[in-house]
């Protein structure tokens, strides 16, 4: 399988990511690890990423094993998502606060321009599913299995 991209992933007791003293110094370096990796050390625990320490933003996802993978299938495969990412660099819970109180109110001072700089209306309960499927599906392709 491919390599992670340097970020830091963790499922509680493992840590992969760019070395940081901040973060303390058990981290693997995520540069030489597999998805197989991370999913194997999480085991049934869903896999906690950090993106954006700055802001400190915090996905969790849960792996499953739904049956034998059928030949000609790519995988890793997203089936479900919940909510919707906040835009990138909203400015963290307040910056996403604000955010979605000036594009829920059409009356807001900012409405027109927050709407403008997302890209048109924003809802956080409606996520972007098909974006996310073909995010995963890119990575599937970059990580299937080389013939050879």
């Amino acid at each position: 399988m491919g390599k992670l991209p340097s970020l830091r992933v963790h499922d509680g007791d493992t840590r992969w990511g760019l070395p940081d003293p901040d973060f303390g110094t058990d981290t693997r370096p995520a540069a030489k690890a597999s998805l197989a990796d991370v999913v194997d050390a999480a085991g049934t625990s869903p896999i906690r990423y950090v993106y954006d320490f700055g802001d400190d933003w915090v996905h969790l996802i849960d792996v499953e094993i739904i049956g034998k993978p059928t030949p000609g299938n790519l995988y890793p495969r997203l089936f479900d998502i919940t909510g919707r990412c906040p835009p990138e660099d909203v400015g963290g819970m307040p910056g996403y606060d604000n955010f979605l109180e000036a594009i829920r109110d059409p009356e807001h001072p900012e409405h027109e321009d927050v709407t403008e700089w997302a890209g048109g209306p924003f809802d956080p309960h409606v996520p972007d599913a098909d974006e996310r499927r073909l995010d995963v599906l890119k990575l599937a392709k970059k990580w299937k299995p080389r013939k050879g």
